[in-house]
């Protein structure tokens, strides 16, 4: 963590503004962020699956289209 300490007569956001620069000059922000946003890999049978279930969904829905079953609705929202 850095660590500043408050110069004599100094203003508040002059304080804050030091204590960013300082901040993103260390690269703490990139490191906590790589953190946050990972996103573990899920396997290859668990891709394949959800594959399937999505070239399942899209065939249903393009069936009820055909048909005219599929709601108004559904064709607005995309």
């Amino acid at each position: 963590m850095s660590e500043i300490k408050r110069k004599r007569g100094e203003s508040f956001e002059s304080l804050i503004r030091r204590f960013n620069r300082k901040v993103q000059q260390s690269g703490k922000q990139l490191q906590i962020r790589k953190i946050r946003f990972y996103a573990r890999q899920k396997s290859r049978n668990l891709e394949r699956a959800s594959a399937l279930r999505r070239m399942e969904i899209r065939k249903q829905r393009e069936y009820l289209k055909k048909i005219g079953r599929l709601p108004e609705e559904e064709f607005r929202r995309r």
